[in-house]
């Protein structure tokens, strides 16, 4: 089945179960798709960005009985990041773009949704591998990640963002899916103000959908990065 048809063919409810026994607080949680609105209005709000990507092509809601408590968004991602995998084409990726649950939602809930993700992937979808990245700006090391078994890759190349003089953060595929390019002579010649803002890499991680193309991964595999931890004598 294609990625485009992973909403019809996931089931209306899915329960974080799986793995060590949950307890009953994570066993009450469910993730099903919602509209891209929806997605868009709670992590807009709430998501440190505050920006929905463009590419999207998938959202979903964590809900905790009948309330939306969370929402996560798969899209394109960058441009070429499906090279970092021998043999891979476009459409065999994925990037978990953002990510936002809410703290009413009880402790290790993002480890449990992503394992729900993850196996509703293998199961509905065609995707081979998904991609994610933590910015260390904010202090994010990929912690969820390096907990459920993901890849890490090292440092990314650092990517800028655009301002277009309304205040809203975008990335350059963002600005390609809106604008059709995301080229800055393109929008000075319109009289469109544009600012670049320079940012760091961030840390890259992969997750193999399929476990049998983990052994095609041309980025080396690195240790997980860990927080400094000061000399308590100094």
């Amino acid at each position: 089945m294609s990625v485009g048809g992973v909403v019809e063919a996931w089931p209306a409810t899915q329960r974080a179960g799986g793995g060590a026994i949950p307890t009953p607080a994570l066993q009450s949680l469910t993730v099903r798709p919602i509209s891209h609105r929806a997605a868009k209005e709670l992590l807009v709000r709430n998501h440190y960005l505050h920006t929905m990507p463009g590419g999207t092509q998938m959202t979903f809601g964590v809900f905790l009985g009948q309330r939306l408590l969370g929402a996560f968004a798969l899209g394109v991602g960058p441009f070429n990041a499906y090279r970092l995998v021998e043999g891979a084409s476009p459409t065999d990726c994925l990037t978990l773009s953002r990510l936002w649950l809410s703290e009413e939602l009880p402790k290790n809930s993002e480890s449990r949704v992503l394992g729900v993700v993850m196996r509703s992937l293998r199961r509905h979808t065609n995707l081979k591998f998904l991609l994610s990245y933590a910015d260390p700006t904010q202090g994010h090391l990929g912690t969820i990640y390096q907990a459920t078994g993901w890849i890490y890759t090292g440092l990314s190349q650092a990517m800028p963002l655009y301002d277009l003089g309304d205040g809203q953060i975008r990335h350059s595929r963002s600005l390609a899916h809106g604008y059709g390019t995301h080229s800055i002579r393109y929008f000075q010649h319109r009289g469109v103000p544009i600012e670049v803002i320079s940012q760091p890499p961030k840390h890259r991680y992969v997750y193999f959908v399929d476990p049998m193309w983990r052994g095609k991964l041309k980025a080396p595999k690195l240790p997980y990065p860990k927080r400094e931890v000061l000399d308590a004598s100094g």
